[in-house]
């Protein structure tokens, strides 16, 4: 088991001991289960961190093994789509759509894949060989086509621009260039995580997992401020629509729904729910009027514990 690996276990046990309590307070036990259904992943190793959809598909990809798994919007299962393994993808975190191409991180592996929808290989990016260590983690778009990813275990956001996602499928291996450098990273601990980009391109908003704090990147300058919010611990993937965040809390087990001001600085929390078989929900994605949340069962990854359901789900429910 590789030290990385270990350091993100240890950030999850910190966390996990007080998720019970926290689910408690915010789902009274009289409290109707939240109407909604459950899609099956076709893998039996799925550990789905991630999901992403567009207008004819639904995309999640396995932490274990690489695998990416699609299914028509509707459907109730997904299928294998590219075999795990395949141009080095041994793992997969972030998954996300833009336009013809489909954007996989590769975890711990310090990898990250551009596809095109139909699944050629386009180019396999590597981390700088800083001898970090490495979790490339999740993925924004910006309105016009540019690619930014957060590393976890290093306080920077790589990027790769629009003319790169969009170049012909050579399967060209690249280096990532990091684009910008993030504050308040804790060594040995998961820190920035899920990531988005403001409709006016202008901010990527940028999630702490051990912190829970939330950040604005302004692009146009490099500057990160901290946003004055309720500190989310757990906070993963993140989805943004309109002014209004969908937050995955994986350890909590819960959805928060975040609203930010106007210049996003400021952000209240709205609403915060969970639902009947949440288990370790690391994704988000919003599907017309759906949410979609993985129940990643990442503990039973990190930890080697027993799975709580041999079949992997992702959950479709009310977007409110």
């Amino acid at each position: 088991m590789s030290t990385r690996t270990i350091a993100w276990r240890r950030a999850l046990s910190t966390l996990a001991s007080t998720s019970a309590v926290l689910v408690a307070v915010t789902v009274p036990a009289t409290a109707a289960p939240a109407p909604g259904y459950e899609i099956t992943i076709n893998g039996s190793s799925a550990f789905p961190e991630s999901v992403a959809a567009d207008n004819h598909y639904i995309y999640t990809g396995s932490i274990a093994d690489g695998t990416v798994y699609r299914g028509r919007l509707g459907a109730k299962t997904l299928e294998p789509f590219l075999p795990g393994g395949r141009e080095g993808r041994t793992q997969a975190t972030g998954i996300q759509i833009t336009r013809n191409r489909l954007l996989v991180a590769g975890a711990f592996t310090g990898r990250f894949f551009v596809y095109t929808k139909n699944g050629k290989l386009v180019s396999a990016y590597t981390v700088p060989d800083t001898g970090e260590s490495t979790l490339v983690n999740d993925v924004a778009v910006t309105p016009d086509g540019d690619v930014y990813i957060t590393d976890s275990f290093r306080a920077v956001v790589y990027r790769i621009p629009a003319t790169g996602v969009d170049a012909p499928a050579t399967g060209a291996q690249q280096t990532l260039q990091v684009a910008h450098h993030l504050p308040d990273y804790v060594a040995g601990k998961s820190n920035g995580n899920g990531i988005v980009a403001t409709l006016d391109g202008k901010f990527l908003i940028i999630g702490y997992w051990y912190s829970g704090a939330l950040y604005r990147l302004t692009l146009a300058t490099g500057e990160v401020r901290k946003i004055d919010a309720p500190p989310l611990p757990s906070a993963d993937g993140i989805v943004l629509r309109g002014n209004t965040l969908y937050i995955a809390r994986s350890v909590n087990n819960e959805i928060t729904t975040v609203r930010l001001c106007d210049d996003d600085t400021r952000a209240t929390v709205v609403s915060e729910r969970t639902y009947p078989g949440a288990h370790t929900t690391t994704g988000v994605a919003v599907s017309g009027d759906r949410l979609l949340v993985t129940n990643s069962q990442m503990d039973a990854y990190l930890h080697g514990a027993p799975l709580t359901s041999p079949v992997f789900t992702v959950e479709s429910l009310p977007l409110h």
